[in-house]
């Protein structure tokens, strides 16, 4: 006796892959959903949690900012990832992570509110971290 086995694909949700990206990218949530537990750029994303809090314990003395400095990159890049998935065109991503699904992804609205709103933070967060990075490495941190 043979026994069939009927796997089931998830269809993968840009406009959510786009929002988990911009809300918890820093930790690989949307790594996570699109490629599993399996992936090590997600894993990589999740370290820098424990990296963050590893530095503030080895230099309780360094400024704040190379303290959290790991997390902070680790969002930069999920805001930047955050917009290369959610502007890829949906026959794309539809080729490249609803190939055996069976449906057709149709964007819409809250996808755009999504893109809109990760790329207001995430210019901030980048121009606050440069303007950050060259106040403490040119005039030691005068400027705060």
């Amino acid at each position: 006796m043979t026994t069939t086995t009927i796997l089931q694909h998830s269809h993968k949700n840009k406009a959510f892959t786009s929002l988990l990206a911009f809300l918890l990218g820093s930790l690989g949530a949307h790594r996570f959903y699109l490629h599993g537990t399996r992936d090590a750029w997600g894993w990589l994303h999740l370290a820098a949690l424990p990296a963050t809090l590893l530095l503030r314990q080895l230099f309780p003395d360094a400024d704040w900012f190379y303290q959290i400095l790991p997390l902070t990159l680790s969002a930069l890049a999920g805001f930047l990832e955050a917009l290369v998935l959610g502007l890829m065109p949906d026959d794309k991503w539809d080729a490249r992570y609803n190939a055996a699904s069976g449906r057709q992804s149709d964007t819409g609205w809250p996808l755009a509110v999504v893109l809109v709103a990760t790329l207001m933070l995430g210019a901030g967060v980048l121009i606050a971290t440069m303007a950050r990075l060259f106040d403490l490495l040119y005039t030691g941190g005068a400027y705060g």
